[in-house]
C-alpha cells in the first residue's frame, strides 16, 4: 500500500522575469514542453529528447542562501522534470532578447558573424554562450569552445559559431600566424595569380556590434530570495495523474521519505532517470527530489583528502577540484588531475551543470567515466539512513553490484570522500571515444598503482574497465598476481596476457566493436604502463630509465584547441552601386529571427482548434506476413480518437512504389503499419505502444548488398558509361591492381525532425499541409493520390525548415499523405512530428556503396585503363536509387582522365528503409573508391599520391568519358593554389620528420582535387517559376518555387530583385514558398536553388521594369514611390510572373553519350591530421579548401555552404558510423548512438578561398556550391590513410591496403597492426551471430 498522500501543492518559479504558479504541477511533464506547449515560448527547440544535442538549452538561476550568491547554469530542458524547478529562476532565448524589445550582443554577433544557417540549434548555441558570459563577461576562447561542446549544429561547421563567442574575449582574435606573429592575410596577399584581383577577408564588420553592459541583465527576483530565505521552508507535494513528487526540506524528512518509499528514486538532474522513463519505459509512481539540501552541497578538506557532497553537480565539482588541484602539491593531486581530464569531456556542459556526484556514483553506469578512476583512487561513499551513517568502499563490489555491497533501499548517499595521492602512488584515468567530447567511451579506465617507498616494486595495483561488460569490471585477479613485481616491460607483457584473460568481451557481445575492445584494453594498459614509468624517472632519473623518446607522444591525449580561421573571396567592384547588394557578404534574411528565436518553424505554429497529435507504429521485423493488427487496447486508451491503417487510405497507399501504410506484409524495420490520433502526443505515443500486431517471416531477408547481388536483388537495371578499348588496354600495361571499397551510409540528422500539420477544410475536400520540405509539389501529388482528389485542392506552405540535406526531398511526401489520410479519417488537423528515434529509423539517409575496382596502369604513375562496378543498397522501395547510381556512373571518373575506361552501377533492393537524397547525391561515396585507386596506384608505384592525381588529371579542353566538353582549368587553378598556399609540400617533409621521431603518433597529408557536376539531366526538372508583385507604397513581395533550408536562398533572392529592380533591399519581402501561389515547382536540391529561381525572379522583375520603363522616361530623377503611384495610375499591371525554362541538360543511356549537366564545380582541398596508432584517435590539424565559386552572389554564404558541407563530409568519412543488427534493425537512433562532429572535430586552423572565374551561362556568373564541398571533406580521409601508412610502413607492414569509410578510430586503430592487436583472442566468424554489421 502507498501511504496517503497530501493534495498538490503550487510549483512557484520564474520565467523571463515573470512569475509562473502552476496549480496542478505534474511530474511527467519536462521544462521544454512547458515552455513549447504551455507559456508557448517556441524558441526553445525540441532536436534530440535525452539531452544530447543542446537546441533546447535554457539557462537556470537559483539563490544560495548559505552564501548568498546566484548561480547561473546552462540545462537541457527536454530533461528537466518543472516539478524541480520550484524557487528557479528560467531564462530562455525569448528572455535575452527579442526583435520587438531589443536584441541581445550575444544574439547580434552570432547572426552577423553568419554563426546561423536554417537557425533551428541557434537559440540553443545563444543560450549557451548567454549563460557563459552571464558568469564569465569575459571569456577565454577555451571556455567559449567548452560552454557549446554539448550543442550540435548541422549546417554551419561551427567555425562562425565560436568566432561570434570569440568577439566577447578580452584577447585579440586575429590570427597571429602561429610562431611568426605575422598576420597571415600580409603573408596570403602576395601570391595571388591573377595581381589586380584583390582578396577580401572580412565577413562582417566589428564596429556595428553593440557592447556587451553586464550591468544591464535582467535582476534575479527578489521573491525567489525571499523563499529561499524563508526559515519556515516546508515539505512540497507534486501530485501527477499518474506519480508524486516530492521535495524534502531537511535531511530528516528526506530520510523518512526514503524508508517510507524505498523503491523512490532520488531525482537531482534527472540525467539517468530521466532518459531511463523515456526510452526504456521505466515507470516510478514517486519521486524524491532533494535539490537543494544543503547538507549535500559541500566541500571539506583534510591533510589527507576531500570530501564532496553527493549533490554537487559534476560541473561543481570540476571547480572544487580545480581550486584544490591549484592548492595542494602535484603529488597529492593524481586523482584530482584524472578526474577532471575526463570530466571536460563529459557529455557537453548542460549535461555536466545538471548531473549530480552522488547520482552518478550510485547508478553505476558501466561506461563511466569518472567512477573507474574514483575506485582506482580508493574512493570511499558515505552512506546515510534512519539508521545512522555507513562508509562502504567504492570498490570492485560496488562498481560489480555484488549484493553485499549495495545501497540498502533506504540509505542514501551524503558525499564521497576522495583521498589524497602519495609520492609512489600513480592514478590514471583512460578513454577513448568515437568523438572527443560529449560521447559515450568505447572503453575507458581508471588505473592506479602503489610502489614500495623508493622502488619499482608494486605493493598494490588497481585496474578498472568501462564499456566493456555490463558493469564497470575489476582486473583483481591481475593485480594480485602482479603484486611484488618490478615495473619493467615483462610485467606490462604478463599484465596483458592476464587482464585479457581475465576480462573477456564474448564475440557478440552488445556494443560490437568486440577486437577493437579488447585491443583498447590492453593499449591502454600500455599507456598507462608509459605513465607510470615516466613519473617514476622523473622522481629519480638515476635509478629509473626513462622511456623512449620515440613513445613520449603516447602519453598526450589530443588537446582541445579553440578553432580558428580565415576565409578569402573576391571584393566587390568598386564601381558597383552601393545598393547593389550582389556580391556582398550580406547576412542571412532571418538570421536575427533565428538568434532571437522568433523564427517560426512547423510545430512553433500555435495550436489549432481540435487538432490531434498522431504517433506511429512501425514494423519490427525487416520481411514478414502481417498476420494481424489488434488496435482494440490503443483505441480504448484515454484520448486517443482514432487509429489509421491502410484501409483508411481512400486513394492510391502505394504510389510509384511507395507504401503509405503498410498492407499483409512489411518489407522493412521502421515501414508505417499504422497511426494513432490523440488529443496530445503523450497520449497518443502510449497508445502506439499498446497495438498488438502479429507477424510471420518471409524468406529471404535481404539486409546487406553482398546478400542482394546473391539474390539478384535490384531496384534498377544496370547504368554503364564506357570509352576506349578497356579489355585491349589491360593487355598493355605495367601492372594491374583490383580491389573493393565500402562507403557506408550517412544519417542526414537535420536538426529539426520531419514536421507535418494537416488541416483539413470544411469545403471541397480542400486540404492545407504546412511542413519542412525541399519538394513541395511532391507532397501536393502524394496528397492527392492517397486522397483521390485533385491537386488543385492540396495547398502545400514551406517556410523554412531546420536543416534538410537531402532527407526533405521524397520523405516529407511520403509523410505528409500519411498525416493527410489520418486528417481525412478524423475529419480535424493532425499535427505529426517525428522523436529523432522514428525519424532516423523511418527516413534512412545517404546510400551505402560498393565499389569493385580493376586498374591497369604503368610504373611511372599513368592509369591506361580502368573497370569499375558500382553497388548502392537502396532500401525496400525505389525513391531516389535510380537517379543515385546514375549520378554515381556519370560522376565516376571525378578529375581524372582514363583513356579506356568502363564503369557499371546497379541499385540493389533489400529489407532496409528506403535510402533516399542526401547532399552530393551519391558523388561523396563514388569519389572516395576514385581516390582509393588512386593512391593504391600511387602505392604500387612507389610515388606520393599527389604526383598520380596530377598525371591524371584532365589537363587542357576535354570531353567526359560520356562526351560532355569542359575546360578544367579551374580545376588546375584550385589544385596549384591548394598545394602553394597550403605550404604542402613543407608540410608533408615536416610530417615525415614528426613520424620518425614518434612511433605511437603519426601525422598524415592529403590533397584532394575535385570536379563536380550540379543540376539533373533532365531539363525539365530545371525550370523555375516566381511571382513579383509591387505594391502602391512600393514595397515588393517576391515569391517563386525554392524553399529555405537555411542555405540563404531567400536571401540571394532579395539580392537579385535588388539589383534587377534597383531598389535597396528593405523594400523587397519575401514570406514562404507554396505550391498555390507557383504551382509545379521542381525540388529545391542539386545545387540549383539559386540558379533556377533566380533567373525566375531576374526575369520577372526584368517584365516590370520594362512596364516602368514610360513612366520613368518622363520623370527620370523621380523616386521609385513616385514612379509606382504613377504606373498604377496608368493602369499598368504591377504583379508578373517570371520564368527560367532550365539548362537544356540530356542524357542518352542507350548511346552512353549527352550533357546531363549545365556546368561543372572544381575545387580542391588539403587536410593533416594527427592520428594516435594506439587507440585509435584523429585530431584535425588544418584543412585548407579553395573552390572555384565563379561569381559568389553572396560569399558569406557560400563560405558558409563550403565549411558546413565540409564538416558534414568529414563525419561521413570518420566518426558517422550507422549500426545494424543482421536482422535489419537500425540500432543508431539518436545523438547518443550516432555521432555527428562536434565543435572540437573540426580543423584546428581552417582556411577557405573563393576562387574567381567565369561562368556565363548561370545568374550573374555565379555556381552553385550547396553540396560540392561534402566530398572535400574526403581530404581528411586521405590524411588519416596516410598516417596509417606511415605506421604501417615503420612497423614492416604491406604498403597497399585498404580502408574502407567511415575511418573510425576502431578501423584506425586495428590497420595500425602492432604487438597489442597481435595478442588478443580473435574468434572464428561461423561460431557466433555479431551484434551489427555493415550492410554496404
Amino acid at each position: 500500500m502507498m501511504p496517503s498522500l497530501p493534495n498538490s501543492d503550487e510549483l512557484i518559479f520564474f520565467v523571463n522575469g515573470r512569475k509562473v504558479i502552476e496549480k496542478s504541477a505534474d511530474p511527467e511533464i519536462n521544462l521544454l514542453f512547458y515552455l513549447r506547449k504551455v507559456l508557448h515560448l517556441t524558441g526553445t527547440k525540441y532536436g534530440c529528447g535525452g539531452g544530447g544535442c543542446g537546441a533546447c538549452t535554457v539557462m537556470v538561476s537559483r539563490y544560495d542562501p548559505k552564501t548568498k550568491k546566484i548561480h547561473h547554469y546552462p540545462v537541457t530542458a527536454c530533461l528537466v522534470p518543472i516539478c524541480s524547478l520550484y524557487g528557479a529562476a528560467v531564462t530562455t532565448v525569448e528572455g535575452v532578447g527579442s526583435i520587438r524589445t531589443r536584441i541581445h550582443p550575444v544574439q547580434e554577433r552570432l547572426a552577423k558573424c553568419h554563426g546561423t544557417q536554417c537557425g533551428f540549434c541557434s537559440p540553443g548555441m545563444v543560450m549557451s554562450i548567454y549563460t557563459l558570459l552571464r558568469n564569465h563577461p569575459e571569456p577565454s576562447p577555451e571556455q567559449i569552445t567548452e560552454a557549446l561542446g554539448g550543442n550540435l549544429c548541422r549546417c554551419t561547421g561551427y567555425r562562425p559559431i565560436i568566432e561570434s563567442g570569440k568577439t566577447f574575449c578580452v584577447e585579440s582574435t586575429l590570427c597571429q600566424m602561429k610562431g611568426s606573429g605575422k598576420c597571415c592575410i600580409d603573408q596570403e596577399e602576395r601570391s595571388f595569380v591573377n595581381r589586380q584581383e584583390k582578396m577580401c577577408t572580412k565577413l562582417y564588420n566589428e564596429d556595428e556590434f553593440q557592447p556587451l553592459d553586464p550591468s544591464q541583465e535582467p535582476i534575479f527576483p527578489p521573491e525567489l530570495i525571499r523563499m529561499a530565505e524563508d526559515p519556515n521552508k516546508r515539505r512540497l507535494t507534486f501530485q501527477g495523474e499518474k506519480t508524486t513528487w516530492i521535495t524534502p526540506v531537511t535531511l530528516n524528512d528526506l530520510l523518512t521519505l526514503k524508508a517510507n518509499f524505498p523503491k523512490a528514486p532520488l531525482v537531482m538532474g534527472n540525467t539517468a532517470v530521466g532518459p531511463s522513463i523515456k526510452f526504456r519505459d521505466e515507470f516510478h509512481p514517486v519521486f524524491i527530489s532533494p535539490l537543494g539540501l544543503p547538507e549535500l552541497y559541500f566541500v571539506d578538506s583534510t591533510d589527507n583528502g576531500v570530501t564532496i557532497g553527493a549533490g554537487y553537480s559534476l560541473a561543481q565539482l570540476n571547480d572544487a577540484l580545480h581550486f584544490i588541484v591549484s592548492e595542494q602539491p602535484k603529488e597529492k593531486t593524481k586523482t584530482y588531475r584524472a578526474l577532471l581530464k575526463h570530466l571536460r569531456t563529459l557529455a557537453g556542459a548542460q549535461i555536466r551543470n545538471m548531473a549530480t556526484l552522488g547520482g552518478h556514483v550510485v547508478s553505476r553506469p558501466n561506461f563511466s567515466d569518472l567512477n573507474p578512476i574514483l575506485a582506482a583512487g580508493n574512493a570511499v561513499i558515505n552512506l546515510i539512513s534512519k539508521e545512522g551513517e555507513r562508509q562502504i568502499p567504492l570498490d570492485k563490489h560496488f562498481l560489480e553490484r555484488s549484493p553485499e555491497a549495495n545501497l540498502k533501499s533506504e540509505e542514501i548517499v551524503l558525499s564521497v570522500y576522495i583521498p589524497h595521492s602519495t609520492q609512489w602512488h600513480f592514478v590514471s584515468g583512460l578513454r577513448l571515444a568515437q568523438r572527443q567530447e560529449n560521447a559515450f567511451a568505447i572503453v575507458n579506465a581508471g588505473m592506479s598503482v602503489k610502489f614500495e617507498d623508493g622502488t619499482d616494486t608494486i605493493k598494490d595495483l588497481q585496474m578498472f574497465y568501462g564499456s566493456v561488460g555490463p558493469t564497470v569490471v575489476s582486473a583483481s585477479q591481475t593485480c594480485k598476481q602482479l603484486t611484488g613485481r618490478q615495473w619493467d616491460d615483462q610485467m606490462l607483457s604478463d599484465a596483458c596476457r592476464l587482464v585479457l584473460d581475465e576480462i573477456y568481451i564474448p564475440p557478440a557481445a552488445e556494443g560490437g566493436m568486440v577486437e577493437y575492445r579488447r585491443t583498447l584494453i590492453i593499449s591502454l594498459l600500455f599507456k598507462f604502463y608509459l605513465k607510470v614509468r615516466r613519473g617514476l624517472n622523473k622522481m629519480d632519473p638515476q635509478k629509473f630509465p626513462d622511456i623512449p623518446e620515440k613513445f613520449m607522444s603516447a602519453l598526450e591525449d589530443f588537446p582541445i584547441e579553440t578553432p580558428q580561421g580565415i576565409q578569402m573571396f573576391q571584393c566587390v567592384d568598386p564601381s558597383q552601386s552601393p545598393q547593389d547588394p550582389v556580391g556582398h557578404p550580406v547576412m542571412h534574411q532571418s538570421a536575427i529571427k533565428h538568434a532571437t528565436g522568433e523564427a517560426v518553424y512547423g510545430d512553433d505554429m500555435p495550436p489549432l482548434a481540435q487538432e490531434l497529435f498522431l504517433a506511429v507504429v512501425t514494423s519490427t521485423r525487416a520481411h514478414a506476413k502481417i498476420i494481424l493488427i489488434d488496435v482494440s487496447e490503443a483505441l480504448a486508451h484515454p484520448g486517443v480518437v482514432n487509429v489509421i491503417t491502410a484501409e483508411d487510405v481512400p486513394g492510391d497507399n502505394n504510389h510509384h512504389g511507395e507504401v503509405l501504410y503498410a498492407q499483409n506484409e512489411v518489407i522493412c524495420v521502421g515501414q508505417i503499419i499504422c497511426t494513432v490520433a490523440a488529443d496530445t502526443y503523450a497520449h497518443a505515443r502510449e497508445a502506439a505502444k499498446k497495438v498488438k500486431i502479429a507477424y510471420e517471416d518471409i524468406e529471404p531477408r535481404i539486409i546487406t548488398t553482398e546478400q542482394a547481388l546473391e539474390h539478384n536483388s535490384f531496384l534498377s537495371v544496370e547504368k554503364k558509361i564506357e570509352q576506349g578499348n578497356v579489355e585491349q588496354a589491360f593487355k598493355y600495361v605495367d601492372q594491374i591492381i583490383e580491389g573493393e571499397v565500402h562507403v557506408e551510409g550517412q544519417e542526414h540528422f537535420y536538426m529539426e525532425t520531419q514536421t507535418i500539420l494537416a488541416i483539413p477544410k470544411a469545403e471541397d475536400k480542400e486540404m492545407v499541409l504546412h511542413l519542412g520540405s525541399q519538394f513541395p509539389t511532391h507532397v501536393q501529388e502524394f496528397v492527392a493520390a492517397a486522397l483521390n482528389i485533385p491537386r488543385s485542392r492540396i495547398t502545400c506552405h514551406m517556410k523554412r525548415t531546420g536543416g534538410a540535406f537531402g532527407g526533405k526531398v521524397t520523405k516529407p511526401s511520403l509523410l505528409g499523405a500519411v498525416s493527410a489520410v489520418a486528417a481525412n479519417k478524423t475529419g480535424r488537423p493532425i499535427r505529426f512530428i517525428l522523436e529523432r528515434g522514428d525519424d532516423m529509423l523511418i527516413t534512412a539517409g545517404r546510400h551505402p556503396l560498393l565499389g569493385k575496382y580493376k586498374i591497369g596502369f604503368m610504373n611511372n604513375g599513368e592509369i591506361k585503363a580502368a573497370d569499375v562496378e558500382y553497388y548502392i543498397n537502396g532500401g525496400c522501395t525505389p525513391d531516389e536509387s535510380e537517379m543515385v547510381i546514375e549520378f554515381i556512373v556519370l560522376k565516376s571518373e571525378n578529375a581524372y582522365y582514363i583513356p579506356n575506361f568502363r564503369c557499371r552501377g546497379r541499385a540493389c533492393k533489400t529489407n532496409l528503409p528506403s535510402n533516399t537524397a542526401f547532399r552530393g547525391f551519391g558523388f561523396p561515396q563514388v569519389t572516395v573508391v576514385v581516390e582509393a585507386y588512386i593512391t593504391a596506384v600511387a602505392s604500387q608505384c612507389n610515388l606520393p599520391p599527389e604526383e598520380v592525381k596530377e598525371i591524371n588529371m584532365y589537363k587542357r579542353i576535354s570531353k567526359t568519358a560520356y562526351k560532355q566538353m569542359f575546360n578544367p582549368e579551374p580545376l588546375r587553378r584550385c589544385w596549384k593554389e591548394c598545394l602553394e598556399k597550403s605550404s604542402f609540400y613543407a608540410r608533408k617533409l615536416a610530417a615525415e620528420e614528426f613520424n620518425k621521431k614518434n612511433y605511437w603518433k603519426k601525422r598524415g597529408l592529403a590533397v584532394v582535387p575535385m570536379k563536380f557536376t550540379i543540376g539533373i539531366p533532365k531539363t525539365y526538372y530545371n525550370q523555375a517559376a516566381a511571382l513579383v508583385h509591387i505594391y502602391i507604397d512600393g514595397s515588393v513581395l517576391v515569391i517563386h518555387g525554392g524553399c529555405e533550408l537555411g542555405q540563404g536562398l531567400y536571401t540571394k533572392m532579395i539580392q537579385v530583385a535588388s539589383r534587377e529592380l534597383n531598389i535597396p533591399s528593405s523594400y523587397i519581402h519575401l514570406s514562404e514558398t507554396s505550391t498555390d501561389t507557383v504551382p509545379n515547382a521542381t525540388f529545391t536540391a542539386g545545387s540549383l536553388g539559386t540558379d533556377i529561381n533566380g533567373k525566375a525572379v531576374q526575369n520577372a522583375c526584368q517584365i516590370l521594369m520594362a512596364r516602368l520603363q514610360p513612366v520613368i522616361r518622363k520623370n527620370p530623377t523621380g523616386r521609385w514611390e513616385d514612379w509606382i503611384a504613377k504606373a498604377f495610375k496608368e493602369s499598368i499591371s504591377l504583379s508578373t510572373t517570371g520564368y527560367f525554362k532550365g539548362y537544356q541538360t540530356n542524357m542518352d543511356w542507350e548511346k552512353e553519350e549527352g550533357n546531363p549537366y549545365p556546368y561543372f564545380v572544381y575545387g580542391a582541398s588539403c587536410s593533416e591530421v594527427e592520428v594516435n596508432c594506439l587507440t585509435g584517435a584523429h585530431k584535425l590539424l588544418r584543412t585548407d579548401i579553395f573552390m572555384d565559386a565563379a561569381f559568389s552572389i553572396n560569399p558569406a554564404l557560400d563560405i558558409g555552404q563550403v565549411e558546413g558541407a565540409f564538416i558534414q563530409g568529414m563525419g561521413l568519412y570518420t566518426i558517422e558510423e550507422l549500426k545494424y543488427s543482421p536482422e535489419g534493425v537500425l540500432y543508431s537512433r539518436s545523438p547518443d548512438d550516432y555521432q555527428i562532429p562536434t565543435v572540437t572535430e573540426i580543423p584546428e586552423e581552417f582556411y577557405v578561398t573563393l576562387v574567381h572565374s567565369r561562368n556565363p551561362i548561370a545568374i550573374y556568373s555565379s555556381k552553385g556550391l550547396g553540396e560540392a564541398a561534402m566530398f572535400l571533406g574526403s581530404s581528411v580521409f586521405f590524411a588519416i590513410y596516410d598516417a596509417v601508412a606511415a605506421a604501417r610502413t615503420e612497423r614492416g607492414l604491406t604498403k597497399t591496403f585498404t580502408l574502407n569509410s567511415p575511418a573510425t578510430p576502431e578501423l584506425i586503430r586495428m590497420t595500425c597492426v602492432d604487438q597489442f592487436t597481435d595478442m588478443i583472442p580473435r574468434d572464428d566468424p561461423s561460431t557466433f551471430t555479431p551484434w551489427s554489421i555493415h550492410v554496404s
